[in-house]
């Protein structure tokens, strides 16, 4: 297949964030020329929110998606009011930004808990507590599934399967405003991966997320590959993302402790683009 439009990728700020703050995140993406930004809200709130704003609108950037909101599970009727509002301010972050999505990583089991389907029945019901907060601000929301590795304690929802089932029992009408993010890292190893991404089609793909999964893998948290130098067929998932009709940023999301986090961040940029364009 042909190769993907460099003006579509984006750079998840995660992956420059040991040495560059948001500031200096925004003038490098526009140095290097890459169009897209995705911004975490505690480096959003080190710059302040408008500062931000301003800063992305005066580089000209594209805002995919606002890392993030979600972690919704709590041991008590408080945690799980504080984890609504947390994300009712996150909705208002990402519409300050122009963000194309809220980005929603659900949360794993409250402290203590082995109840698995009672954590995921508190982020369907916290879903339900922020949408229509996020629908009113035109900011929808991107449920992503992590690996799952993470179901314990980051979050329980695991597949592009039970994402999409949210969306289902929430979003019937698929509106737009809840879908998911797709992210390569966590969901490259499921046998469903491409029947689901049809299953989502164009109006529930909010985001797409590349990088690279190691082999070996020395941390199974902060050991992701720049693109190229893994095991994921990235060229064949970015044809099935297409395929629906996909026509968003390539946000790329490397944690890297030992080695790109490592390096300067103009080098990592640097990389990143031949990277997209060769290897995605």
């Amino acid at each position: 297949m042909s190769a993907p439009d460099p003006e579509r990728l984006s750079l998840n700020t995660a992956t420059v964030s040991k040495r560059w703050s948001l500031a200096q995140a925004i003038e490098g993406c526009a140095r290097h020329g890459i169009r897209g930004i995705s911004p975490w809200r505690d480096q959003i709130a080190a710059m302040g929110l408008g500062a931000a704003a301003k800063a992305v609108r005066a580089h000209g950037l594209t805002v995919s998606g606002v890392c993030r909101g979600g972690m919704f599970p709590a041991i008590d009727t408080a945690g799980r009011k504080a984890a609504t509002e947390d994300n009712l301010r996150a909705v208002d972050e990402a519409h300050a930004l122009g963000a194309q999505c809220l980005v929603l990583v659900a949360g794993g089991l409250p402290p203590g808990s082995k109840d698995i389907a009672g954590a995921r029945a508190q982020v369907r019901e916290g879903i339900a507590a922020v949408l229509p907060a996020a629908r009113a601000a035109r900011v929808p929301l991107a449920i992503e599934p992590l690996h799952p590795m993470y179901a314990a304690d980051r979050a329980c929802v695991n597949t592009l399967e039970q994402a999409l089932d949210l969306c289902d029992a929430l979003d019937p009408e698929r509106s737009g405003a809840l879908g998911v993010a797709v992210d390569v890292y966590h969901t490259w190893w499921d046998p469903k991966l491409e029947a689901q991404i049809a299953r989502a089609g164009k109006k529930r793909i909010l985001a797409y997320h590349i990088c690279d999964w190691l082999v070996p893998t020395r941390d199974l948290l902060t050991d992701r590959g720049m693109m190229g130098d893994g095991v994921i067929d990235l060229p064949k998932i970015r044809s099935w993302v297409e395929r629906q009709g996909y026509a968003g940023c390539h946000e790329v999301e490397i944690f890297s402790a030992l080695d790109w986090w490592q390096r300067e961040p103009d080098e990592v940029l640097a990389v990143m683009k031949r990277r997209h364009v060769e290897c995605s």
